[in-house]
Order: structure tokens, then sequence, then C-alpha cells
């Protein structure tokens, strides 16, 4: 790792962030001939590829004090997927009155069993949390929560991890782990705690720096599942026959494998562009922080971290099971459903930027609010085979889904048509995730 940071700083870069856990260096530069520099400079083989994590300069500057081995890197994503909605309704006192997502997966009879343990660890990659919100207040870890958005760099301040201007990681966080406390809401998995991990910036941006600081934090903070509700800006998807693509996809396989190697169960939603993500050729919308080209795509490009091994991918389901009408699907690629329609949750009451909301619960839509209940499931399972590695857990969790067979018509009409056997098919994949089943002992 030394040689690569003294290659970076012999062609004119500085380093921002290193994780020599995973060989990964982090660096700016204002030169456009860096990449070259970079590699000319490199000594015995230390540089394996250098790749760029955005198409726009640099927004938030070179964090104070770079230039030295620490922990972080650089990217960009989204905090929430194309398509998803949100509306502000009235809290429900009843706590179930409203939450029909969790009948459906089971997992009211499941807390008759357990609710999940403290000692559990659920690590929200996200838009921040509102650790002043009182269903999660008591329920988030502060020690193990971090701001990744400083350029990649762990910010640890007291507040860094709290929402600016998205509710969006708030509402996934309800979802997962809101404290059963006669009011409001309860989440899949009420007993175990939070992490919350900031990985999108005030722009709504997910660069992969961010999203490798926030796997590599996870690893080395005692995270046992993980949630994604996103996709890696500024590529939808991100491929192996184009260098820079190649290099920011390897770094952050890096991180994921480190963080499974570690003991971490990763969940991530599988989008929402209707796309069969098996058979896609092309991508419209990238790059996203700069002017979209359409281009011809293939099997080497991939939505990460959706897409990458070691990845529960999750599909959106409505109230009716149906698969919903915006998400991915892919026979071999979605794992498991989760309901995902008008699911209701936790909203900040306060942001950083001034935002105030009294209500402090609303509903949103989109394979992000699926993907949490995967999560909440899993914590679930830890929690009563606190032993189980991610392999186990990601075997477990498919095999113990309902399987649900392919509807007679496409969803929406006119696109990709269900294929597959009612075990495992391109909508629902092994089938709808079950709460019950996961804390079976």
């Amino acid at each position: 790792m030394m040689l690569a940071e003294q290659a970076v700083a012999d062609a004119g870069g500085v380093v921002v962030q290193a994780w020599p856990q995973i060989g990964v260096v982090i660096a700016h530069s204002a030169s456009v001939t860096f990449e070259a520099d970079v590699v000319k400079a490199a000594k015995g083989g230390s540089v394996v590829s250098v790749g760029l994590t955005r198409t726009i300069p640099v927004a938030e500057g070179t964090p104070a004090g770079s230039g030295v081995t620490g922990n972080g890197a650089t990217g960009k994503g989204q905090q929430s997927l194309p398509g998803e909605t949100a509306e502000t309704v009235v809290p429900d006192p009843g706590e179930t009155t409203s939450q029909w997502d969790m009948r459906l997966i089971l997992a009211d009879q499941a807390h008759a069993i357990t609710d999940g343990s403290p000692d559990v660890l659920v690590g929200v990659l996200d838009s921040g949390i509102d650790g002043d919100h009182p269903e999660l207040a008591g329920q988030i870890n502060r020690a193990a929560s971090v701001n990744c958005t400083n350029a990649g760099a762990p910010d640890t301040s007291a507040r860094g991890w709290y929402p600016s201007n998205s509710t969006h990681g708030t509402h996934v966080a309800g979802t997962i782990a809101a404290a059963r406390n006669g009011v409001g809401i309860v989440g899949v998995a009420p007993g175990v705690k939070l992490a919350s991990i900031k990985v999108v910036n005030d722009a709504g941006s997910i660069y992969p720096e961010y999203a490798i600081c926030g796997f590599v934090w996870a690893a080395e903070h005692g995270v046992d599942v993980t949630n994604n509700s996103y996709f890696i800006d500024p590529f939808e998807y991100w491929c192996d026959d184009q260098p820079d693509q190649a290099a920011v996809k390897e770094a952050v396989r890096r991180a994921v494998d480190y963080a499974s190697a570690k003991g971490i169960i990763h969940v991530a939603a599988a989008g929402n562009s209707r796309t069969d993500l098996t058979n896609n050729t092309t991508d419209t919308g990238s790059p996203n922080d700069s002017a979209p080209v359409s281009r011809i795509i293939n099997s080497g490009c991939q939505n990460i971290p959706t897409e990458l091994d070691g990845v529960v991918t999750v599909s959106s389901i409505t109230s009716t099971s149906a698969l919903a009408s915006s998400s991915n699907r892919g026979l071999g690629i979605i794992d498991v459903a989760a309901p995902g329609n008008g699911i209701y949750s936790t909203l900040p009451l306060t942001m950083t930027n001034g935002y105030k909301n009294t209500v402090g619960y609303g509903s949103m839509s989109g394979t992000s609010m699926a993907s949490p209940h995967v999560a909440g499931v899993l914590a679930l399972m830890k929690s009563v085979h606190p032993g189980w590695t991610p392999a186990q857990m990601e075997t477990a969790i498919r095999a113990e889904a309902t399987d649900t067979a392919c509807p007679a018509a496409a969803v929406p009409a006119g696109s990709a048509a269900c294929v597959g056997t009612t075990a495992n098919n391109s909508y629902y994949g092994e089938g709808i995730v079950n709460a019950l089943a996961a804390v079976q002992p």
C-alpha cells in the first residue's frame, strides 16, 4: 500500500483515504493525465488499476489532513433509486394497523418468538438516520455510526451521520428496527441495534468512495447485516470492459468481500427501472452526474452492489403480493421478494438543513423499501442463530422464503414476462421473505 500511495504522490495527487485491508487508495488530482502518471510512477506492480469515480469535479473538496494512510474511499451514488415516491400521512398509534407489510411476511408471528437480540447490529448504508426520533433514538449504536460523504474519509462527528436533507435513511431504519414502545410503528426486528452509516451526500449522490468507506467501516465495527437501498453512481451499470468502471467495480467488490469475510450478510434493493437484469443491453441514464449517454452494455456490466456476489437481491411487491410495476427482475439475480409499495415507516422530525416535520411518519414506495424488510428478517435470523455465517444465512433466507408462482401476465403489461418455476423465478426469486421461518430453532 505504501508503494501505491507513493505513486499517487509522485504523480502529483493527494491520498484522501487508504484502505490497506482491501488494497484500495482514494486520491484527488486536478491533472488530466493523473491515471497514466500513477501507473508510470508505480513500482513493483504496486498499482493494478486506476479509475475515475465520477465525471464531474469533486464538490466536497479534499479533507483536511489527507495524505496519510487511514480509513476511506471515493465514489458517488443516489439516496433513493429512480421511481421511488413518498407521502406524509397521519401517524398510527396502533403500531400494526397500517403495517400490512409485517403481516404479509409473518413478522407479527415471528415477534411472538423473538424481537431480535441487542447483540445484533444492522448497518444502514443510506442518507443518515434521525437519532432524535422517539422510535429510533434508543436503537442506534452511536459509536458504530459514521458519515462517509467527506470524500470517502470517515467523519465520526456527533451529528455527521444525521440526515441533511433526505428522509430516505430514516424511513429505511424504521422498517428494520423501529422500537416496540406503544406508539407509531414497530420494525421487523425491534430488539436489534442500528448503525447509521451515511453514504449519501447533500446532492443525493452515492459515489463509490462513500460506499467503500461504508462497507469497510461496517466490517471494522461489529456490523452483522448491511442494508443497501441504492445503486452506486454515476453509472447504473459498471462494466468490466471499461477501464475506469472496471477499477471502481473491483474496489467495491473488494470492500463487499472484505465485509463478508468479517461475518456480514449484505442486502440490496434490486432497483426500480422495470428492467430484466439478466437480459439488459442498453443503459440510457448514465453517467447521472453529468450528461447521460445512451450506450450498449453487455453481461459484464452490473448494477452494484446489487449484483455482486454475497449480496441478497430483493424485488418489491404490493399488498396483494404482486410484483411492483417499477421493480427490476431477473432469473438467477433476484433472491427474494418483500413488501415495497406504500410502506409506512418513520420520517425525520428534523434534519441538519433546518427541515422540520411534526408528524414523524409517512409512506414510501420502491425497492428501497423492500430491502430493509429482508435486512430485518436476517437480523432476526442472526439473533436466533448467532453462529451462522453469511453463506449459511443467505442459503436459509432463500430456502425459507414462501414460494410464489409467476403471475399469468407480465407486470406491467408489455414488460418482461416472469420466467422460471414456482420455487425460483425472475419476479420473486425463491419466494417472499418469511420472518416466522427465519426464527425457528
